[in-house]
């Protein structure tokens, strides 16, 4: 729908995702999208290199997020919402929902 403002449809996803997610980390978008890591992280650093998402460790893995000091984020984010409701609901709800724990937290691990 947006390759061709975003130049790959690989963006395209990593933004739908972080919309619908707040976070997320290569593995996790090649898991879910049952595609090679390489092209996601090659995206994911391209997207903050332009300083749209940043990234942080935790423990050992790297979680992107969006820049919330990038000065159009909030129009990106409105831009990006419009777009995604005219996806179809299967690919939303194939891709894109939010992830549930399936399992309780371990008791005394803090929230």
């Amino acid at each position: 729908m947006l390759e061709s403002l975003f130049g790959s449809k690989t963006i395209e996803k990593i933004l739908f995702y972080l919309l619908a997610n707040d976070r997320c980390y290569g593995s996790q978008l090649s898991r879910v999208f049952d595609e090679s890591l390489s092209p996601f992280q090659k995206g994911l650093d391209r997207l903050e290199a332009g300083g749209i998402i940043v990234s942080f460790l935790e423990g050992k893995t790297r979680v992107y997020q969006f820049n919330p000091r990038y000065p159009f984020l909030s129009e990106l984010k409105e831009f990006l919402q419009k777009a995604y409701e005219f996806l179809p609901s299967e690919l939303k709800d194939r891709f894109y929902q939010p992830v549930v724990r399936k399992r309780p937290r371990r008791k005394g691990k803090p929230s």
